[in-house]
Formats: structure tokens, C-alpha cells, sequence
């Protein structure tokens, strides 16, 4: 029993356990079975919890692997496959790098801030100017051009226009035969050519040659008075010598002396002289190149030519100071529209042109030794107000207001005339008018440097304020008809002068704004010159027309040279060393630019004259 009760215990025990294994084991199977079904609801929970989390890792870690496994990818294949792309992209690429230095620096066009109103009223007046000259002179050409001026009976014949190189009159002298002055030279009413007596040919030769050559001198120093060119004074006073029978004389000029040599006989009779002392007005300036025109044609003999040139040096002013000093307030007042000022700009720049007229007339008997004390004056006296009214915080700008009013002592012409002497192998005269410019400047940028050192502004941001142009592209016109018109009255040129100015100073600016659209503002300068130089010896070719310097010589106040040099010595004197080098650099540019500009114009000029009128006096 006991036997039995064991084993089957233990039977039992040992089934148990294997049905309770087995059960164990099919429990997690039936479990796992119908799991499986509504996993779709179990799923549910821990999908957002499982996908949440590997998402935001997995994005992190795929940028970093993939930017370096392409990296490092591309080196390897890319070469095979990115070659046959590189090849048309270096063609390209190297158009592209030839255009580089033309990319920052675009077109003129392109970057010019000029309004488009002024580009097209510079165009109408270029192109009705041109017109309008080519109509009037086939209206009155021929009238004009078919008489030669009426001379004196007994006085030689005028020389034949033959072109430019063509001799005019020469008075041989040969044996015992002389040819006398026909005029009131001491052989009164011998008629040119006429034998003298034998003991006289020595005594008449030496004779009409003392007069001909004081003649020459003087009116090479009026000549340089004026301003002309070193070449044109050369040419001049050769062509007179020429007619008056002295055609070996050597002229040799200077900004300040003459040399005068002419071979005579066995020995050199020369004669030196001072020069470039005075300033002469504009009808003092028309008068002595009529002069001197005359004298080159034959006209008027060395004698006659004396008195005449001692009575217009001579001359006093024909108007009173008071419309003087009204047209320097008009030149002043148009120059300040020229350079862009504003509503303040205009009547401070004419309040201070009347203060420097009033200056200039009181010291007009001061010495030309102390000249120099007068333009620093001038310059200080005409800053202080400026700059006291742009520290105060008036709404004035610096360049034109103080610019303007100075109008009489920039050197603008005196530069250009220097380049232009350089231009033509004149080497010491040019280099002399140069460092007088300079000079110039200097005296007006020291009075400047004053000013602004007592009132506290510094001297560099004079150029730098730019208060617009309220008028809009007519003002610069505007500011063009009324400096015309002050220079005219200021210089008391003649009244027939007047249009002339007036159509070479518009046709100047009109160059100039189209040369800036088309060439930058650097060279506009050079359309400009060379836009006004043929219109100002078409004007000159004329009978009764102005001369060439006349209408030439304002021309260089509205091209502004001088004004941009006063603002770069300006600047370098109050420590602005950038701004200085750029703008004197840039001053430099315009004189060389406008120089240029007036040769082409000649060259050009000279073509036209010598269809049109062959027998009008000659430049250069």
C-alpha cells in the first residue's frame, strides 16, 4: 500500500509538471495568438511612442552622415562625371573674367545721376546751335565774305587769302631800293616800293625796323595781357613782322617778357620787355586782337598801330562801377545755379559777389606786389559768413556759395591756357602759367583755412555738403543766361558781344552735360572744349563778330577747373589727405581733358574757317 501510495504520487507529480509545463508553454501561445489579433489597438500606444523617438534622432543623424558621405562621395565619381560639365563651363568663364573689370565700373550711361530732362535740353541746344549757325551763315555769307575791308588811300594792298601758309605783304629790301612804310612813318606820301636817294635806304631800313620792332613789343605785351596762347602770340607777331618787310625776325614768349631779335645788316638789333602785369577788361581784349589782326593783314602800319594800342590800353572803363559791380553780383549769382546751389545758395552767393566788388574797386590802386594779400583776404572774408551760417544749421551748402563769389580769382583759364601751352612744346611758359595757378589756389585755400579754423568747421567738407538743385534741370540753364549776362556787364565787353557769349557759353555746358552722360564727369570736360572752341571761331570768322578770346575766355569760368582745384588744395590744407589727392588728381584730369578738347576744336574750327572763310584771323 505504502509501495503503491509512493508511486502513484509520484506518477502523478511527475505528470503535473509536465502538464503544467505544457501549460505553461501554451499559455504564452494563446496569449500571443489572440495578441496578435488586437495588436492593432496595443500597436496604437507604443507606435507614437516609438515613433517620436527614433524620428527626431534619425533626422539629426542623416544630415551629418550625408553632406560627408557625398563629400566624399563626389571626389571620387564627380571628377568622371562633373569633367564633361567643367568643359563648357570654363568657355563662360572666361567671358565673365574678361568682363570682370568692366563689371564694377558699369557703362557712364548707366551710373550718371544727370536727370534725363537736362541730357535732352543739352542735346536741343548742341543741335539747334548747329543748325542755327549752318542757316545763318548761308544767309549772310555771302554778303559778308565777298568785300575786303575798305583801307586808307596810299595804304598797301591786303594780302591775297591764299590758305593759312600763304605769305602776306613783305617788303623786300634789295641794293639801293627800300621799301617804305607808306604810312606816317617819316616817308609820308611815298608810295610803297618807291626808290629813295642813295644816301638814304640805311637810314630808312633802320628806321621803319626801331618802329616795327617797338611795335612788336608792345603788342606782344598786350597780347599776353589778354591771355593768348604763347603760340598764337608767336604766330602774330611774326606774320606782322613779315608784312612789314622784317620776315627774319625771332620772337621769342614769355607769361611775363618778350624778346624781340631782327637781323639788320651786319649786326642784331633785339629788344626785351616786361609783360603779363595788367588785366584787361573784355572790350580792351576784343580791341588789341582787332589790332592785331589788322596789323598781320597789312592793314595798319607799326606807327599808326602804336598810337592805337597806347590809346586802348589806356582806356577807361566805359560803364560805371556801380553796373560793374551789379554784373559781378550776376556772375556770381549764375555760377552758384551753375554749381548747384539751392534757394539760400543763390542770394548768399550774390551778397558776397557785391561784397568782393566793393573790395576789388576800393584796392584797385593797391600794387601787384601786394596782390597776393588781396586774394587771401577776399577768400577769408567770404568763408566766414559761409561757414558761420552752416555751423548754425542753415541749410547752405559749402561749394557754391563759397565758390561763386571767388569766380574772379580761380585760376581756371590761366591753368587750361598753361596745359594748353604745354600741349604745344611751349615748355617754360606752360610750366610758369601752371605754378602761378597754383599759387592761386593756394592763396585761396589759406584764406578758406582761416575761416574755417576761427569759426570751427573743418576746412575738408568744403565740396562735400550738396544741397540739390531746387530748380530741377533748368536751374544750371538759368544760372548760364544770367552769368552770361554778368560777365558782359562785369568786363564791360561790347554789346554786340553779348549773344555770341551766350551761345558758346550754352553750347559749352550742353557739351559738358552730354559728355558727362556719355564719358563720366571726369572728361566731360573735353566735349564741352570741344564743343565751344569751333563755335567760338565761327563767331570770331564773322564780321563784327567778337574775337576768339572773348568768347572763349568765359567759357573756361563755366567748365570749372578752377573750382574743383580750389577744393582739392582746400582739402589737403584740412588734413583730408583722400579726399585732397582725388579731387587735385581730378582737377588735373579736367585741365588736361578741356586742353585737349580746345586743339580738336581748333583743328576742327580751322577746317571750317578755311571754307568758310579763309581770311579770318587765325588761332594758332
Amino acid at each position: 500500500m505504502t509501495g503503491a501510495a509512493v508511486t502513484l504520487p509520484w506518477a502523478v507529480e511527475d505528470v503535473e509538471p509536465a502538464e503544467a509545463l505544457e501549460a505553461a508553454t501554451p499559455s504564452p501561445s494563446p496569449s500571443s495568438s489572440p495578441e496578435a489579433t488586437p495588436t492593432s489597438g496595443a500597436t496604437e500606444a507604443p507606435s507614437p511612442d516609438a515613433t517620436p523617438v527614433p524620428t527626431p534622432e534619425a533626422d539629426p543623424l542623416t544630415p551629418a552622415p550625408a553632406p560627408q558621405v557625398t563629400a566624399e562621395v563626389t571626389p571620387g565619381p564627380t571628377p568622371g562625371e562633373v569633367q564633361p560639365t567643367p568643359l563648357p563651363e570654363p568657355t563662360p568663364t572666361a567671358t565673365t573674367g574678361a568682363l570682370v573689370p568692366t563689371w564694377p565700373s558699369r557703362p557712364a550711361v548707366v551710373e550718371s545721376t544727370v536727370p534725363w530732362g537736362m541730357v535732352v535740353a543739352a542735346a536741343l541746344v548742341l543741335v539747334l546751335a548747329a543748325v542755327g549757325l549752318a542757316w545763318w551763315w548761308r544767309r549772310n555769307g555771302a554778303a559778308s565774305d565777298g568785300g575786303q575791308p575798305e583801307r586808307a588811300a596810299g595804304a598797301p594792298p591786303a594780302p591775297r587769302p591764299g590758305g593759312d601758309d600763304a605769305p602776306t605783304l613783305t617788303l623786300p629790301v634789295t641794293g639801293g631800293t627800300v621799301a617804305t612804310d607808306g604810312g606816317p612813318s617819316g616817308e609820308a606820301g611815298a608810295a610803297p616800293g618807291t626808290p629813295q636817294d642813295e644816301g638814304s635806304p640805311a637810314e630808312a631800313l633802320s628806321a621803319r625796323a626801331d618802329v616795327t620792332v617797338r611795335f612788336l613789343v608792345r603788342l606782344g605785351e598786350a597780347m599776353i595781357d589778354t591771355g593768348s596762347p604763347i603760340v598764337q602770340v608767336n604766330s602774330t607777331l611774326q606774320r606782322v613782322a613779315a608784312v612789314n618787310g622784317l620776315p627774319e625776325a625771332a620772337v621769342v614768349t614769355f607769361p611775363t617778357a618778350l624778346v624781340v631779335s631782327v637781323p639788320q645788316h651786319d649786326t642784331v638789333q633785339t629788344a626785351v620787355s616786361t609783360a603779363g602785369s595788367r588785366v584787361l577788361r573784355l572790350d580792351q581784349v576784343a580791341d588789341v586782337l582787332d589790332l592785331a589782326h589788322a596789323a598781320s593783314r597789312g592793314d595798319v602800319r607799326p606807327r599808326e598801330g602804336l598810337e592805337t594800342l597806347t590809346a586802348i590800353v589806356l582806356s577807361s572803363p566805359s560803364s560805371s562801377t556801380v553796373r560793374r559791380a551789379a554784373g559781378y553780383v550776376g556772375v556770381a549769382a549764375g555760377l552758384s545755379l551753375v554749381l548747384g546751389g539751392g534757394w539760400l545758395d543763390v542770394p548768399v552767393a550774390a551778397v558776397l559777389g557785391g561784397l568782393v566788388a566793393a573790395v576789388t574797386t576800393l584796392t584797385r590802386r593797391v600794387p601787384s606786389v601786394y596782390q597776393g594779400l588781396l586774394v587771401a583776404l577776399c577768400a577769408f572774408v567770404v568763408a566766414v559768413p559761409v561757414l558761420l551760417l552752416v555751423r548754425t544749421g542753415w541749410q547752405v551748402g559749402l561749394l557754391a556759395p563759397l565758390v561763386a563769389p571767388l569766380v574772379t580769382f580761380l585760376p581756371g583759364a590761366l591753368l587750361t591756357t598753361g596745359v594748353i601751352d604745354l600741349a604745344t612744346r611751349q615748355m617754360i611758359a606752360g610750366s610758369a602759367r601752371l605754378a602761378a595757378g597754383v599759387m592761386q589756389l593756394v592763396l585761396l585755400a589759406l584764406g578758406i583755412t582761416a575761416a574755417a579754423g576761427l569759426v570751427g568747421v573743418p576746412a575738408a567738407q568744403v565740396g562735400q555738403v550738396d544741397t540739390g538743385q531746387p530748380l530741377g534741370w533748368a536751374g544750371p540753364w538759368v544760372g548760364v543766361l544770367v552769368y552770361a549776362v554778368g560777365v558782359v556787364l562785369h568786363n564791360d565787353a561790347h554789346r554786340g558781344a553779348l549773344p555770341w557769349i551766350t551761345l558758346v557759353l550754352l553750347v559749352a555746358y550742353a557739351g559738358q552735360v552730354v559728355g558727362g552722360v556719355l564719358l563720366g564727369a571726369v572728361v566731360s570736360s573735353f566735349v564741352g572744349a570741344l564743343a565751344m572752341t569751333p563755335v567760338a571761331m565761327l563767331a570770331a570768322a564773322r564780321r563784327g563778330g567778337p574775337p576768339f578770346l572773348v568768347t572763349f575766355l568765359p567759357g573756361f569760368w563755366v567748365l570749372v577747373p578752377g573750382a574743383l582745384g580750389l577744393v582739392g588744395v582746400t582739402s589737403a590744407l584740412g588734413r583730408s589727405t583722400d579726399q585732397a589727392i582725388a579731387t587735385i588728381v581730378t582737377t588735373g584730369v579736367s585741365m588736361v581733358a578741356i586742353s585737349l578738347g580746345v586743339l580738336a576744336g581748333l583743328a576742327l574750327g580751322r577746317g571750317v574757317q578755311r571754307r568758310l572763310a579763309p581770311d579770318a584771323p587765325r588761332i594758332l
